[in-house]
């Protein structure tokens, strides 16, 4: 058995990131997830430089797409649209992330397909969801960053001007919840054999994201308070002589720790830091006085004394380091493996592993409708009806 979810099979019509990621991690369990592409691909294949010969694959894609299968159907033909819904018929799971009404055009809203397959597991991605006035937004990270209170958690200090974090954070939050719902349904559908409608909007991901730490401030009706001195604090990142290291002091005892490490005793006993809550009231002061200390020796030196002192410290460390920390090479957290349209690639090893149902080895991400043939041939075409629909151009072959 290669993975948890082997056995259950995935319609994946979703296109850019929150939806592939989502169902990447499904395929990573060894779920069968085929990818539902127009003639044209993805569009995830075309946004960065490609780094192959034909165009079809950028390292997004790569890293978002890996372990499925791929069919090309032009979904404006109605023989492509028959191929779906015999797909979808015998499927567990289907995940779209069209603009609101796009599948109920194609007869392929829920309702419909409920009929076709009562057991289906139906998973709709959007942006802000299907109610409220943003409904018919077009809809990317920044959008939601911008909407949910994350820019402002990233505000600037002194100026508070609000700041994107560099990474499409809502995208890839919205993935792992979207994952974790389609586990959750298809456990309930085992306990009941009743599939149902699951819906993950960026926007109610995001703010569930934020909620426990970054809207304290706000959880209390009645008593909220503005955010911005939270925010406005310095970050942990300090720098050494020769780098960078981050360094946590919340309990009592790790800023004994800081203080033992540091050779500053006299810390313990300063009014502003002598106790957990007076150390976050003057969070401030506390985190510019540790930068001063931490400027004079090498990251070397204080990454021991502080680990010697059990005091969470780390180095910061740039991408390029992160492939060969010492850590990261021990724990085999990056695998290679050979993608015959681009060479040898690197992937992140799935973060969850299982003892009993380990999940099989990366495999490389598909051509566009590089598995139509075989996928049209489980569903019972023959194959002159399969050159038919490949000579009117209603599927894509590309063979990898």
């Amino acid at each position: 058995m290669a993975g948890p979810l082997s056995g259950v099979r995935v319609v994946d019509l979703t296109s850019v990131v929150s939806g592939p990621f989502a169902t990447m991690f499904l395929a990573d369990q060894g779920a069968d997830v085929i990818k539902v592409e127009p003639p044209v691909g993805d569009m995830t294949r075309r946004t960065r430089p490609p780094i192959d010969d034909d165009g079809q694959f950028s390292p997004m894609f790569i890293s978002t797409n890996r372990g499925k299968r791929s069919i090309s159907l032009d979904l404006k033909r109605p023989e492509g649209v028959e191929a779906l819904r015999k797909l979808i018929a015998r499927s567990d799971v289907l995940v779209q992330n069209f603009r609101p009404q796009v599948m109920e055009r194609l007869g392929l809203g829920e309702a419909a397909v409920r009929a076709l397959n009562p057991r289906l597991i139906y998973v709709s991605i959007s942006g802000v969801g299907d109610s409220g006035p943003y409904a018919g937004k077009r809809v990317y990270d920044p959008i939601i960053q911008g909407l949910s209170g994350f820019a402002d958690v990233q505000a600037q200090a002194g100026t508070r001007r609000p700041q994107m974090i560099r990474a499409i954070v809502a995208d890839k939050t919205t993935s792992v919840m979207t994952a974790q719902a389609i586990t959750a349904a298809l456990y309930a559908r085992e306990r009941t054999g009743v599939g149902q409608h699951v819906k993950v909007a960026m926007l109610d991901a995001m703010i569930a994201f934020l909620w426990p730490e970054a809207m304290t401030n706000y959880v209390v009706v009645g008593r909220e308070a503005p955010a911005g001195d939270h925010n406005a604090r310095p970050d942990l990142v300090f720098a050494t002589i020769d780098g960078y290291i981050t360094a946590g002091t919340i309990s009592d005892s790790e800023w004994a720790g800081f203080c033992k490490a540091t050779d500053r005793p006299d810390l313990l006993d300063d009014e502003r830091f002598n106790s957990q809550g007076k150390r976050a009231a003057n969070a401030t002061e506390r985190i510019t006085l540790m930068g001063e200390i931490l400027a004079t020796r090498t990251t070397e030196n204080w990454l021991k004394r502080l680990d010697d002192c059990d005091v969470p410290c780390a180095p910061v460390l740039r991408r390029a380091e992160v492939l060969t920390n010492e850590q990261v090479v021990a724990r085999e957290l990056i695998a290679e493996y050979v993608h015959s349209g681009v060479g040898r690639v690197r992937q992140a090893r799935p973060a969850a592993q299982f003892s009993a149902t380990p999940g099989r080895a990366p495999s490389a991400a598909p051509w566009i409708g590089q598995h139509s043939r075989e996928i049209l041939a489980e569903l019972g075409y023959g194959a002159e009806e399969i050159d038919g629909l490949a000579n009117t151009t209603v599927i894509r072959e590309v063979k990898g």
